[in-house]
């Protein structure tokens, strides 16, 4: 005689299927959820903003740009991926008011478009040198730069940018010839 199963039998079948088929969401999920690992700046200004970033890589020295961003725009990813560095430098330039976020540390770049593998000699190699400034990530898999005008504050867990200086109206115009700050 063969035994019939009885209710708690199957309840305890229906239940391991569920928390199985639970189990396997969870699972489906966390792998085809992107990854968040990245570099990103965001204008939050009205003006749009010209953006340039300088980095070291496993082939040394490099410089991008140009990430066109509008006013108040949000965030553009300028690296993607887990940051491989420490320190990044941030050139970003205002269009429409002029001005510019700018430090010490002079890297190469160009009126288009460019990827540049270099750091040094860079007029005479036919570019621009130009001053970035310095973000310390602090060995972080993830970093947010704010570009922010005079007088605003930034929220959470983002470094305190410096806001636009006068006096450029874009990224064409001459760069001062002052010592450079090698990068680290």
């Amino acid at each position: 005689m063969t035994q019939q199963p009885t209710i708690g039998t199957w309840r305890r079948v229906v239940q391991r299927v569920c928390v199985l088929a639970a189990f396997l969401c969870v699972l489906a999920f966390a792998q085809a959820r992107p990854a968040f690992a990245d570099f990103r700046v965001c204008n939050n200004t009205a003006s749009r903003v010209g953006v340039a970033i300088g980095y070291k890589d496993k082939d040394g020295w490099a410089t991008e740009g140009w990430w066109n961003l509008p006013g108040h725009s949000g965030c553009e990813v300028v690296l993607r991926g887990t940051l491989g560095s420490r320190y990044y430098y941030i050139y970003a330039v205002d269009y429409d008011r002029g001005g510019e976020w700018s430090g010490q540390a002079f890297m190469c770049t160009r009126d288009k478009e460019f990827i540049i593998r270099e750091t040094h000699d860079c007029l005479a190699h036919g570019y621009d040198r130009t001053g970035f400034f310095e973000v310390d990530t602090g060995d972080q898999s993830d970093w947010t730069v704010q570009l922010t005008e005079t007088g605003e504050t930034k929220g959470p867990n983002t470094p305190a940018m410096q806001t636009p200086s006068p006096g450029r109206q874009g990224p064409a115009q001459p760069r001062s010839l002052a010592p450079a700050a090698a990068p680290k």
